[in-house]
């Protein structure tokens, strides 16, 4: 059964890697973590201000620790953020450790699920035309990496949290 096994939503901004990591963890009745909200808590900043500070390449050291401690736990969910998967060793975590499932999304999507959201240091004070051209960048930097090491790879786009999750119990509980 899926909940015997960790569960590692990966996949682009705009996803729905918390979304629908919180609804399989309420389906299944397992904890949930979002690496973004863990990092948020243990530095008591937000995403954002951490970019600012650090960069992005000290963001990424304290992502790849958070990923590396909450993959040790057994029978969790989660969510992990849009470019944890450029650290070759976080790939290799996330493999060995659980099932990986890529939630694949559309350029649109992303667009539509992001443009409230002020968490978002790659795409912040953008307008539309700069947001695409980032998405785009990173789709090109990260899909092949996403593929590389997906168990089960699912789009997004059609459907709502609570569908998607229940398509996910199946394909988990037929990969067993």
């Amino acid at each position: 059964m899926a909940e015997k096994r960790n569960i590692f939503l990966i996949g682009p901004m705009g996803a729905g890697k918390s979304t629908i990591g919180r609804q399989l963890a309420h389906l299944l009745n397992m904890d949930f973590f979002d690496s973004d909200y863990e990092i948020e808590r243990r530095t008591g900043a937000d995403i954002n201000w951490v970019f600012d500070v650090e960069g992005e390449s000290g963001f990424r050291k304290r992502e790849k620790k958070i990923i590396d401690e909450i993959t040790q736990k057994q029978g969790i969910i989660l969510a992990t953020g849009g470019g944890s998967v450029l650290s070759h060793s976080t790939r290799k975590i996330l493999s060995s450790r659980g099932i990986v499932i890529y939630l694949q999304t559309t350029i649109d999507k992303q667009l539509s699920r992001t443009k409230r959201d002020k968490k978002r240091p790659l795409i912040n004070q953008k307008d539309q035309i700069t947001q695409i051209k980032i998405f785009e960048k990173l789709a090109k930097e990260r899909n092949h990496l996403y593929n590389s090491i997906a168990d089960i790879i699912i789009k997004t786009d059609e459907y709502s949290a609570k569908v998607v999750a229940n398509q996910l119990i199946s394909l988990i509980n037929k990969n067993i």
